[in-house]
């Protein structure tokens, strides 16, 4: 790849800055108060899994009570994503800067993988930012409440797990940014293999690169199952049907595929009008194409590890499209914000090596379709 003069560490660090200040600066977290997650870990710091009777905020609305104590249906890796800020403080979470430094931090490495792909500079940085502003994780992640705090998470945890395997290969790392990915969105853990796979193209696949990779995953997984025991008596009980009002939406249980069609059409088809505010905005409607027409760069054809990537795409789409509900208060389909670092991979490896005008072009109304989202919810 063409060697530049300017350090590669001072454009990614100056380029995740500058992504973090625009972020903050661009929303207005309006679901702040939504802080399960942080409430949680202040919880587990004085050693307990949930929240008193006299802590209790009537305000948030899918705590679970069970046995003299509320609890919360978010996964034990969302709650220890939360730890080091319930160290630092009490409450309230500044949580307008942790998404702010997801979006800068998940910029960084969106932009140091592209080191794998033999593009110039300005493509670089482009397709740096276009998942953070050109999707719908600018809008999402900006609301500020726990659920999308997670999926911000997922996101980064990620696109690092995927640079520690496809650019850098290091098997700890990945396996810790990996735990990160499926500790704040659980679906994630089918993706496992698909990093093996990786690592055997990358590096030597051997049971210590093996032991590596998974050491952390495992762990976080046997304490998930604890944690789930010991609120709920069950390891596969994370609490979410026992949510106050929620079995309704579930009469066919969590994951069922009877959803598929409903959640198809949100992610898909939606468009203006079909849903209330603001589902509606903006007018070009609410399926994830619409919101980011660069998106349909991804059938160009061909791309580097297309095949693994439309693989991961599929199976993950089709255990989101079987969840009980849509995803609620949002902006497009939020859960397919966990898609997009695959949807990245496609984009950046099967297009030509410098900028050309449509996809200037798509990026730029892409963007200014994701500004307007995210002004209409801050």
């Amino acid at each position: 790849m063409k060697k530049y003069n300017i350090p590669e560490v001072s454009i990614s660090i100056t380029l995740a800055l500058s992504a973090a200040l625009i972020f903050y600066f661009s929303t207005n977290p309006s679901q702040v108060h939504g802080d399960y997650t942080f409430r949680i870990a202040g919880a587990l710091l004085r050693g307990e899994l949930g929240l008193r009777l006299n802590e209790f905020p009537s305000f948030l609305s899918e705590m679970i009570p069970y046995e003299g104590k509320y609890y919360s249906a978010f996964p034990l890796g969302s709650v220890i994503s939360m730890l080091p800020i319930a160290l630092l403080f009490h409450e309230p979470p500044p949580v307008h800067v942790i998404i702010a430094l997801i979006a800068g931090t998940c910029v960084y490495f969106f932009f140091q993988f592209t080191t794998a792909f033999n593009v110039s500079y300005p493509k670089r940085i482009l397709l740096a930012l276009f998942p953070v502003f050109g999707t719908l994780m600018w809008a999402n992640l900006g609301i500020g409440g726990a659920w999308f705090i997670a999926l911000g998470l997922a996101v980064l945890g990620e696109i690092a797990a995927l640079y520690f395997t496809l650019v850098r290969p290091s098997p700890l790392i990945a396996g810790a940014f990996f735990a990160l990915a499926f500790g704040n969105r659980t679906e994630l853990i089918i993706t496992a293999p698909f990093y093996l796979y990786f690592f055997s193209r990358t590096a030597r696949l051997n049971i210590v690169t093996l032991s590596k990779f998974v050491v952390l995953p495992i762990v976080l997984a046997l304490l998930t199952a604890a944690y789930n025991f010991a609120r709920f008596h069950s390891v596969f009980d994370f609490g979410y049907l026992r949510i106050p009002g929620m079995a309704p939406l579930f009469t066919h249980g969590f994951l069922s595929l009877h959803s598929i069609p409903l959640n198809a059409q949100v992610m898909l088809l939606d468009g203006f009008g079909i849903r209330s505010y603001p589902f509606f905005f903006p007018p070009l409607g609410c399926s994830m194409l619409s919101t980011s027409p660069f998106l349909f760069l991804l059938f160009r054809g061909g791309g580097k590890h297309a095949v693994i990537c439309w693989l991961a795409i599929g199976l993950l789409t089709f255990v989101l499209w079987c969840h009980g509900e849509p995803g609620g208060y949002q902006f497009s389909y939020r859960y397919a914000m966990i898609l997009l670092p695959w949807m990245f991979i496609l984009i950046a490896s099967n297009g030509p090596t410098t900028l050309t005008p449509i996809e200037i072009s798509l990026f730029l109304v892409s963007v200014a379709i994701n500004t307007a989202a995210t002004r209409a919810f801050s």
